[in-house]
């Protein structure tokens, strides 16, 4: 773990850390500045849109980043090693959201529902369902270079959730979420959370990209653009948790044993789809360098969209949108420890004997 360590940045190596800092100063600000807090809540593109102006800006500075960074001329090579590719959109489309609403029935409308109630049950089902059908975020690139992982083909793998993302997250969060619990969701704001935070971003970027790349060189855009560009998105994460947790603190102060109970079936979502596609990489002889960053990309999470979705469809104070925000609390030590696993079991993939 300590090369692992040293090859992380500062904000990457204590992501968990925080988060869990910006969950409290959250909680503390609505709890002793509630006159404020309410204002900026108010601050809504149009009454009930449940689209906050403040956290749509921050969004917006969290997702335009990592947009910027999907080339996708390189889809164009998939062709060439198409097993990788195969198994990473199995698991991430015909499993991970199909599990994660098992799973959420199980456990909140079965197992826990004593304890948090038929409302919160239909919202943390909703929650994780909409975080399930958000795969792959530029973290993976983290991921991906800590288990030497190839970029080029990570990148493939990323552009293509981008992708589909684009025609089969809103359907498919619709489906699970009315099939799992009790609510409705609107497909038309669910139509419009796509296309202000996927849409826009992505058209945006690859705009942005080609442009610079093009007047600027890739060399420049790659190490001064993208890079100063790095601390405005993790930033923007940070604030976006410290809104949401002050707006949602009345409700969570009483129910903090809740976070845990909503971390139980994301993790074991999480190492399930992980395993999964690793072990389907084995059985199906893919590279390492492959395998190892599809399973990374099995078990990482789009939270940015989620957490939009979530609170577009449901608001900032909802127990979807904290569902989502788990998911960011326990995803870097997760991903750590699947790093680890993959690095461990390199040998696996040996095929020459």
């Amino acid at each position: 773990m300590a090369e692992t360590a040293k090859k992380m940045n500062f904000f990457e190596k204590y992501l968990s850390l925080w988060v869990a800092v910006c969950m409290a100063a959250g909680i503390l600000t609505g709890k002793w500045i509630p006159g404020a807090v309410e204002a900026l809540r108010s601050m809504e593109f149009g009454a009930g849109s449940q689209i906050n102006i403040p956290i749509a800006v921050l969004l917006w500075l969290m997702i335009y980043p990592m947009m910027l960074k999907v080339d996708f001329a390189s889809v164009a090579g998939v062709t060439k090693r198409p097993k990788g590719i195969l198994i990473t959109l199995f698991v991430n489309w015909l499993v991970k959201p199909f599990s994660m609403a098992l799973l959420g029935y199980i456990f909140f409308k079965q197992l826990f529902l004593p304890l948090i109630g038929q409302e919160l049950a239909d919202q943390y089902i909703a929650g994780t369902i909409i975080l399930a059908a958000a795969p792959c975020t530029a973290m993976v690139f983290v991921w991906s270079y800590l288990t030497d992982g190839d970029p080029a083909y990570t990148l493939v793998q990323v552009a293509l959730n981008d992708l589909i993302m684009l025609i089969a997250f809103a359907p498919i969060v619709t489906l699970l979420v009315s099939g799992a619990s009790n609510l409705t969701v609107p497909f038309n704001v669910l139509l419009w959370a796509v296309f202000i935070f996927i849409v826009i971003p992505l058209t945006a970027g690859a705009l942005t990209r080609i442009w610079l790349i093009r007047t600027k060189g890739k060399e420049w855009f790659e190490k001064k653009f993208l890079a100063g560009l790095g601390p405005v998105s993790i930033t923007a994460l940070l604030l976006t948790l410290i809104f949401i947790f002050a707006f949602q603190a009345e409700n969570i102060t009483g129910r903090f044993f809740h976070v845990i109970l909503i971390a139980i079936p994301i993790l074991i979502q999480v190492y399930l789809n992980s395993g999964l596609a690793y072990l389907l990489m084995k059985k199906f002889r893919v590279e390492y360098c492959v395998a190892a960053p599809g399973a990374l990309i099995g078990a990482s999470n789009f939270f940015e969209l989620a957490v939009a979705t979530a609170i577009a469809l449901f608001g900032p104070d909802s127990g979807a949108a904290l569902a989502c925000v788990v998911g960011v609390l326990v995803e870097v030590p997760v991903m750590l420890s699947v790093v680890k696993f993959c690095n461990s079991t390199r040998r696996w993939f040996d095929f020459s004997s």
